[in-house]
């Protein structure tokens, strides 16, 4: 993958210190009103963290660790923290956290992409629909695989056992990010890694950005396996929707069976995330317990953000994708086969 086309000053100052291998010319971190939907903002902290995952091959290995870099970096995730510890209420209770976990989910009352998909949604939007979650999907268990180091006993084993599943129990044909490619691939869609970046709008890169700063910062560890939890635990009916959909427009088994795995899958994982994984850690490390509820609620919080997004430009006619400087933002409209 090589940098992505930027959005701002500040990406246009962190693209051009990467490509020429200069710290001295990083931008400033720039305030913005809505980090989490903040074009400049998303794209930015997105090309900062994966430098821990795959890189880009026109930037040095050794930016990963660059401190002029991880300091530009943090000036990023804090405004993106500031906004989601405002934005995202936590209720208090005293009941144990796989309750607190299950209240949240229930109490969730955000609009539903999946219900749209399911029934409405034609051929272009399921198109877009599958270009937005391409940006976290071929990455998908990656974020929340860091916290494994940083857990012990009960969570440490739940969190392993989840992990392991979602990387296809040792089949790489199996793993979760290679079914999305798969589904990409039935649908005519370019299935390389990281192909459409340019064509999100920073709301989406803000699902990633989301479990990538929980995973980096081990003080936030509760609030990743909690992001997990909640993640879990709210998409086993959404992706049974999801294949609905595919089915009604037409799609084949092969197309469709990332989300048919992920329907018996994640019914599984909501019982070991919330209970062995979350009260696991809650048990162990009682003062993260607001942390791992913080998390979930944190998930619910973004995807919610996502969804009224690409409904609302729907609504109003457009395309959810973007349009970059002018011209057309990659948006394939091919019809399900």
């Amino acid at each position: 993958m090589l940098l992505p086309a930027p959005r701002g000053p500040m990406t246009t100052g962190l693209i051009r210190a990467l490509r020429d291998d200069d710290p001295a010319v990083l931008p400033a971190v720039l305030p913005v009103a809505d980090p989490m939907a903040d074009d400049d903002l998303q794209l930015a902290l997105w090309i900062c963290f994966e430098l821990h995952y795959r890189g880009f091959a026109d930037v040095a290995e050794r930016w990963e660790w660059q401190p002029e870099l991880i300091a530009f970096r943090s000036g990023l995730e804090s405004q993106l923290l500031d906004a989601l510890r405002r934005d995202v209420s936590v209720p208090s209770s005293t009941a144990p956290v796989a309750q607190r976990l299950r209240d949240l989910v229930d109490g969730d009352d955000g609009p539903s992409l999946s219900r749209h998909m399911q029934q409405r949604a034609d051929r272009e939007q399921f198109t877009e629909f599958a270009v937005h979650r391409s940006i976290y999907q071929l990455k998908e268990a990656d974020p929340h695989t860091w916290a494994v180091p940083r857990l012990a006993g009960r969570a440490k084993a739940a969190l392993i056992e989840i992990q392991v599943d979602e990387y296809g129990d040792g089949d790489p044909a199996r793993m979760h990010s290679e079914l999305y490619r798969q589904f990409l691939r039935g649908i005519d869609l370019d299935d390389s890694y990281g192909a459409y970046l340019d064509a999100v709008p920073g709301i989406t890169l803000a699902i990633g950005n989301v479990m990538s700063l929980f995973g980096l910062r081990r003080s936030l560890r509760g609030a990743l396996v909690g992001h997990l939890a909640a993640y879990e635990m709210t998409s086993s009916e959404p992706c049974r929707r999801l294949a609905k959909g595919l089915r009604r427009l037409g799609a084949d088994d092969a197309t469709c069976a990332f989300y048919d795995v992920h329907v018996t899958a994640d019914a599984l994982h909501e019982q070991l995330a919330a209970h062995d994984l979350c009260g696991g850690l809650a048990e162990a490390e009682p003062e993260l317990t607001e942390d791992i509820v913080f998390g979930a609620a944190a998930c619910l919080h973004v995807d919610g953000r996502f969804a009224e997004y690409v409904l609302g430009r729907w609504h109003d006619g457009h395309s959810s994708l973007r349009v970059a400087d002018g011209a057309e933002a990659a948006r394939p409209l091919a019809e399900v086969s």
